[in-house]
């Protein structure tokens, strides 16, 4: 069973919606900054070409049915301001790993933060999954910090775990469970595990 379709998660001041051709102007200007992609996987957008070879990938990446991209479109404007990926969804599991970018001049005021956090909600109710992970550089600390204040735990260093850029680098991997979730949303409604088999 592939991982279910999202339409949109709404947030105080984002929505999350799934990527479409017409958001790449946008993100032209989120990818096409060296300090966006400096922990990111592939290099700094310098055309056209390069968005549009993204999107065609993330697009095949999709309709395998294991990964949903979606952009954070802000709501006083419409522009798409960041990305964030919920991919590796391992069924049997109930897992996937969560990434995430944001326009530089858009740091500091919460919006990711606002955003992984209405993520985490979908995926431990509408998406019933058990467990989510995230790989961060170390030298990342923003990112680490902002895992860590949404409840996930650091829960060890891969060592050399990727090269990219020409250098191979160090991983933390976080980890969040629902049980963790739900100790610290006590109030969140209770979901069905939806992806849970019959016995």
């Amino acid at each position: 069973m592939p991982l279910a379709p999202i339409v949109t998660i709404p947030t105080p001041r984002l929505e999350l919606v799934p990527l479409a051709a017409e958001h790449l102007d946008d993100l032209m200007a989120v990818n096409g900054d060296d300090r966006v992609t400096r922990f990111l996987p592939y290099d700094t957008w310098a055309a056209r070409q390069d968005a549009e070879a993204w999107f065609e990938r993330i697009q095949g990446l999709t309709e395998a049915g294991a990964t949903r991209q979606l952009v954070l479109q802000r709501r006083s404007d419409a522009r798409v301001v960041g990305t964030l990926l919920l991919f590796k969804f391992d069924e049997a599991s109930q897992r996937l790993e969560v990434g995430y970018a944001l326009a530089h001049d858009c740091w500091g005021q919460g919006l990711m933060r606002e955003a992984v956090q209405a993520a985490c909600a979908h995926a431990f109710g509408a998406l019933g999954l058990r467990r989510l992970e995230a790989e961060v550089n170390p030298a990342n600390l923003a990112s680490c910090r902002l895992l860590q204040a949404l409840g996930f735990q650091l829960e060890g260093t891969l060592r050399q775990r990727w090269t990219a850029k020409g250098h191979s680098y160090d991983t933390h991997l976080f980890g969040l469970l629902l049980q963790d979730w739900q100790l610290l949303h006590p109030d969140a409604a209770p979901v069905e595990n939806a992806l849970r088999h019959p016995s």
